[in-house]
């Protein structure tokens, strides 16, 4: 048996305090997704930017769920 695999592929109930965390991470990215939206012109980039952003709040998040 993987120890990583299997704390990675297996529900992890929020914590105490984690549930604060994870809407610090959320709130902190909304303002750079506001930011890129109003200041980065519509393109290929700026769709990459926003996607790339949600994938870093979820590992962010991942990292305290799992950790």
């Amino acid at each position: 048996m993987n120890s990583q695999i299997e704390n990675n592929f297996m529900y992890h109930p929020p914590k105490d305090g984690q549930p604060e965390k994870y809407e610090a991470i959320r709130e902190k990215a909304k303002e750079l997704a506001y930011l890129i939206e109003e200041e980065v012109p519509n393109s290929r980039e700026k769709s990459l930017a926003l996607t790339n952003l949600e994938q870093a709040v979820f590992w962010a998040n991942a990292g305290v769920a799992r950790n």
